[in-house]
């Protein structure tokens, strides 16, 4: 009972402060949207397949940062050298700006403010069965390991082969501190991170 009314007043949260930030930051969205389009052709939003709570499949927004045929000309990991970010797009990562879309994933409920990151469909098709714990919570915009890893382009940049290196530097940090959410994160966690999360873009 008292884990089901968490939950309730998690979502609560997350509709109310979802809607709230998409009308507060309409005219930023705005701008970044006519910004991307005139540094390069095509879509403003990127809509990538990911998967959340259960296993379910969904399509996760983001502002376009990348070529449009980025998908098959390299693979799911972006150094900060990736000669597929557009200028525009470079400056959105730096800043997290590109993230700003997945407000509508929170308000549609795909998604949560705080919780372990979406992965593609492949990655999750390789999870342990420890793993597949990360699967039991909605997946956030931001968590520890994103507050760990925000300069994950910075990291990845100038290596040969950026998906191995990934999987050696990253994953493993990453995994263990999304299961440490999964099983034991609290509502004064997901406050804790949120406010690191706002301050990140200042600090850079």
């Amino acid at each position: 009972m008292i884990l089901s009314r968490s939950r309730a007043a998690k979502r609560a949260f997350d509709i109310t402060f979802a809607g709230l930030g998409l009308v507060l930051t309409s005219p930023v969205l705005l701008a970044i949207g006519v910004r991307i389009k005139l540094d390069r052709n095509g879509p403003v939003i990127y809509g990538g397949r990911r998967v959340g709570l259960r296993g379910r499949e969904f399509r996760m927004y983001k502002f376009r940062s990348m070529v449009s045929n980025a998908d098959r000309v390299g693979g799911p990991n972006t150094p900060d050298d990736d000669p597929r970010l557009t200028n525009t797009g470079r400056w959105l990562r730096r800043y997290k700006l590109d993230e700003l879309p997945q407000l509508v994933n929170v308000l549609k409920g795909d998604m949560s403010f705080v919780g372990p990151r979406p992965q593609v469909p492949e990655e999750v098709a390789g999870y342990t069965d420890e793993e597949r714990e990360l699967l039991s919570v909605r997946p956030g915009i931001t968590d520890w390991a994103s507050l760990r890893f925000s300069n994950e382009g910075e990291i990845l940049a100038g290596q040969g082969n950026p998906n191995r290196a990934y999987a050696e530097l990253i994953r493993p940090k990453k995994m263990r501190l999304g299961l440490e959410y999964a099983r034991r994160g609290t509502f004064r966690n997901d406050v804790d991170i949120l406010m690191k999360t706002v301050l990140l873009p200042f600090r850079k």
